[in-house]
């Protein structure tokens, strides 16, 4: 099963994003372990990840998390997607990244 893995500042505010994400892939019958952490935890769940999505509020990281897994697909949410909430458009994004549209 391919990991989407999303880190934000705290972890805790991606929870709506990821549970949207998670019925989105349901939906339309793909099966993904999606999962939102704080960025200080990039170390632990960074490298099992197939995917790394970051929240636009640490966005600010997305390079440095390229140079800890240049391997990884890795891209910064829109601020705008992010705020909406929709989890099926970061879905979208996450299954281009890992060559699964």
């Amino acid at each position: 099963m391919k990991r989407i893995v999303l880190f934000c500042a705290g972890g805790m505010s991606t929870g709506i994003l990821v549970n949207n994400m998670r019925k989105a892939a349901e939906a339309a019958g793909k099966e993904y372990s999606i999962d939102a952490y704080g960025l200080s935890e990039v170390d632990t769940y960074g490298p099992e990840a197939d995917v790394i999505l970051v929240g636009p509020q640490v966005r600010y990281a997305v390079d440095t998390i390229k140079e800890k897994f240049p391997n990884t697909p890795i891209e910064s949410i829109d601020v705008r997607t992010y705020g909406m909430m929709k989890g099926d458009v970061v879905l979208k994004t996450a299954m281009g990244l890992m060559g699964e549209e």
